[in-house]
Parts: structure tokens; sequence; C-alpha cells
């Protein structure tokens, strides 16, 4: 067989442990044929086949976000952003600069608010949004996407009064007479969500072309979803098109286990390029909002323990009843109690599992965020066979917010480090658009434990844990980007590495992450990116 493309003269980290660099790559279709150096490769390369001079770049493997929500990416490009807004009175002036725009009654949307980030870090309220904007209903996710703000049109139009009762697994925040206040904690922003028009499949799908490119355009080759059935049914009419040129894994919303058993989905059902993953559901809510689930109270909050969104019991159930189905779990857990409780239902599960006779491997259930841990559940992960599915640029994020509300027990939040020694896989991520896409920052992130801007300092933030250094290298958060995504999604056996009989999907960086200095990571540019043999972007 000969290769219809080689790339050569660059510098290849293959994560291969048997062929871990070369200078060149021959690829035939959409598979790699072969890697060497330069003269062997490009003889490998048949006649009228297409030769790249790297001119000594680096070549990576295609980079994967092990958790992103592509219907809320997408949609931030057509909402309101919110993001980086220094106090509630910016986000009005913006919400009201779109209400001008808009037709009267219309909904206007926006995301990415965060009150801590504000002058005056209270909790904002309708009233705010009323005097500016009275004539539309507004709603405006948080950065976190567990909380909303909506305006007293809002409201109305959702019958929230206050007689409402809050739903289980949720809060309508009240004043001192019972009045909803305008901030919707966790399954109560469902209540108002609802009721706004949503576009169709078919329109979602179109919406989605310019967040693919996003995507590519940070270096991604792929990304585990973690969105509802409309999200499916537009990449599902993207791939019938062929235009969908991101491998997504999509995970089922717990809401719809009873129809994937009744279809007889399984995990990995699909191709390479859309599979069914695992069965999403929430145990708790988030630290910026205050609702992350704690075994111990917030710290000058002590009545406020969070909100555990999912009772145990009912986790055990699902769990348990997607495990038998053949698909495996992936919980939604930041707090310490909400970690805590979702091992004991991996435990539980476990156990029924080899009852089966159904190997660990088999199903590779998942913790999504692990953002908080006692330290007796620290090696419980490894122990279980759960991966720990992280978002480094969290803890960067995060970070002021976790010493303020955790005080100590900080020491045990956004451990990577911790979850590596103790022997469990990292599946790294974003959590977009929670915070950016972009691969390079995550890995920035882990390895630095800094923001970009160089806060809080050389040696970063909280990088001395029980485990020693908390930071990885950069070889480590490589895999949690690679070889942790394709494990956690199946894929382990043709993805996250560069080896022949592979599929070709690559990133070629603009500098070598591995040599220059580690705050350089997050300016690192991509040049190009392949997936399966073709580019996707090329600036080469």
């Amino acid at each position: 067989m000969r290769a219809d493309r080689v790339l050569y003269n660059g510098t290849i980290h293959t994560l291969n442990p048997h062929q871990p660099a070369a200078s060149a790559i021959a690829i035939s279709g959409e598979r790699i044929l072969a890697l060497g150096d330069d003269p062997t490769m490009r003889q490998a390369l048949a006649p009228g086949g297409e030769a790249v001079d790297l001119g000594g770049r680096l070549v990576v493997p295609g980079l994967t976000d092990a958790h992103v929500h592509l219907i809320w990416f997408t949609d931030i490009m057509h909402a309101v952003d919110l993001t980086g807004a220094a106090s509630a009175e910016e986000v009005v002036g913006r919400v009201a600069e779109r209400a001008a725009q808009t037709p009267a009654d219309a909904w206007v949307r926006g995301r990415g608010w965060a009150q801590d980030d504000w002058d005056d870090p209270a909790f904002p309220t309708a009233a705010q949004l009323d005097a500016a904007v009275p004539g539309h209903p507004v709603f405006l996710t948080a950065r976190s996407g567990h909380a909303a703000w909506v305006n007293s049109a809002a409201l109305k139009r959702a019958n929230v009064t206050a007689s409402t009762p809050d739903p289980p697994g949720g809060q309508f925040q009240r004043d001192e007479r019972g009045n909803p206040t305008g901030l919707l904690l966790e399954e109560a922003l469902k209540i108002v969500q609802a009721i706004i028009p949503a576009p169709t499949p078919g329109q979602l799908a179109a919406m989605m072309r310019e967040a693919l490119a996003a995507a590519h355009r940070v270096g991604l080759t792929g990304v585990h979803d973690f969105d509802g059935a409309a999200c499916f049914q537009a990449l599902q009419i993207l791939h019938a098109r062929g235009d969908l040129s991101l491998r997504v894994v999509k995970n089922v919303p717990v809401e719809l286990l009873d129809h994937a058993v009744a279809l007889g989905l399984r995990w990995g059902f699909g191709d390479d390029t859309l599979r069914v993953g695992g069965v999403k559901t929430f145990a708790d809510g988030a630290l910026g909002v205050r609702t992350a689930a704690l075994l111990a109270p917030y710290e000058g909050e002590p009545d406020n323990l969070g909100i555990v969104v999912t009772d145990k019991e009912e986790i055990v159930e699902n769990v348990r009843k997607a495990s038998a189905a053949g698909l495996p779990s992936t919980v939604h857990a930041i707090g310490d109690r909400a970690v805590h409780d979702v091992l004991d239902v991996f435990q539980t599960v476990r156990a029924l599992e080899r009852e089966w006779g159904v190997p660990t491997d088999r199903l590779r259930h998942r913790i999504e965020h692990v953002q908080l841990i006692h330290p007796d559940d620290v090696p419980r992960l490894a122990q279980l066979g759960i991966v720990a599915s992280m978002q480094p640029i969290h803890a960067t994020s995060d970070m002021l917010m976790a010493d303020r509300y955790w005080g100590q027990r900080a020491a045990y939040s956004y451990g990577w480090r911790l979850q590596l020694e103790a022997g469990a896989v990292l599946a790294l991520g974003s959590d977009a658009p929670v915070e950016p896409i972009n691969p390079l920052y995550g890995i920035h992130a882990a390895v630095t434990r800094r923001r970009r801007d160089g806060s809080p300092g050389p040696d970063g933030w909280r990088s001395h844990q029980p485990a020693g250094d908390a930071r990885l290298t950069v070889e480590e958060a490589l895999r949690g980007f690679t070889q942790g995504p394709a494990y956690a999604a199946g894929l382990d056996d043709r993805l996250g590495t560069l080896a022949p009989g592979y599929l070709a999907d690559l990133v070629v960086l603009d500098r070598d992450i591995f040599a220059v200095d580690p705050m350089e990571i997050a300016e690192t540019q991509p040049l190009g990116v392949m997936v399966g043999g073709s580019w996707v972007l090329r600036d080469l």
C-alpha cells in the first residue's frame, strides 16, 4: 500500500511508547500508514500524492475535549455574551442594547454572567432588569449553567409566583415575603427555559456549522457532548449530509434513559464520527452559585450545604438500569458530598456488574468535574475503574471562589495529580461554553495552575497538594486531551495516538509546547488540523 499524503520535516510526538518520535508520517485514506524518517516516508508516497513540508513544526495526536455543551456553545454565538462583565449594571446594559434591536415581546437571551466577577458579588434580581428592559422577557444563564437570572416579564410568562413550589433539585430564590427575586437555581431554571421558543433541529444544524469551525480553529478533532436530544438530532443531520467534520461522542441525558433502553441503544453505537456515549446524571450544582453539594457548610454560610439535584437512591437505580442495558454512566459531581455519594453508587453497581459477568473495562463509567474530593475518597475512582473527567481551566478560573467558599478544603480541589497518582484515567476538557473551548488553554492550566495573565504567580495556585506537585507535565496533560478521551469513549484502539493503523487525526502547532516556557502554551496556535486524513484547518 502506498501513501496518498506524507507530512515530513516535522517534530512528531506520537504518544506511542513503541515509537515515541518521528520526523515524517505517511497517510493512506483516513488512516496512518507509517511513521519514520523523511526519506523512508517520502519513498512510500504514491505517484501524484501530496508531500507537505512541516518546517520543523510540532505534530501531536488530534485533541479531544472530553466535556462540552455544543448547543450552549452554538447558542452563545447568537445570545448576548455576558462573559467578562464587571457588574450587574454592565450586564443590564448589554441586555438593554440587544433588546433595543429585538422585536417587542420577543425573548432576549444571554449567557455567561458570574456574580463573583462583579465589584458587588451579590446575586442579581429581576428588578434590576425590569428597570431597563420592561418590554421583553429576559432569560440570562450564568456562566456555570446552574443558575438563571430573569426579569418579571419572564416570571409572569412562566406563571412563577410566590405560591409556586420549588421543584425537586431546584430553587427559586425568594425575598423576605416569599416572592421570587428573579434568580433561578438548578432545576428551577428549566421551568422558565421550557417556554422559550427553541430552534428546529434543522436550524440548529445550520447554526452548529459555525461552532464546528470554531472548534477546529483551536485544534480540536473531537468532543464529548453533554447536551440533549435536539443536539443529537442536529448532529445526525450534519452527519447525514457529510458536514460533521468533528468526531462527537454523544452522551444521553438521564431523562431519556428509558427511551434509550427501549430503543436498544448501547455504548459505542454509531461510527467513528458520531457515536453513543454514556448516560448523564446531575448529582449536584456548581461552585459559583454555591449549589455544589458539600459534606460541611460553605465558609461563612453555616446553613448552606449546596443542593442535591438527584437523590443517591435515584442515581443508583438509573446507573443500574443503564448498565443492564449496556450503557455506562457519567455523573456530574462537583462538591465533596456529591463525589462521595456517586462513588458509593458506582461501588454498588460495580458489584452488580460483577454478578452479571460484565468486565470493568466494558462499561467505562465517569465522574464529571470531581472538583472537590474528601481525602478518603481520592483512591476510589481508580479502584472502581471510574474515569476522572476533569477540566483544568476550571481551577484557574475558580481559584478565588474555591479559596473563599471552601477554605482549607481547597487543598483537595482540582486534583488532577491526585487522580493520576492514584491510577485513574484522566479525560480532560473545558466544559465549554462555561470556559473557553481552547484545549491549549486547558493544557496550560494543567501544567502551570496559573491564569493566562500569570496570576497568582510563578508557583501557581495550590500547586502543592498531598500527592506532591499538583501540576501535570506537558505530556501528561496532552494525554488527558488525547488518550484519556479516547479511552473513555472506547476508541483507544484507533484514536489518541499516532501509530500505524490508527485514524489520521492530528494537529500541527506553531511552536513546540514541550520546549517553550510553559506560559507560552496558552499562546500556541494550530496551523493545521487533520481529521481522518483530511485537512479541516490548514495554514501551512
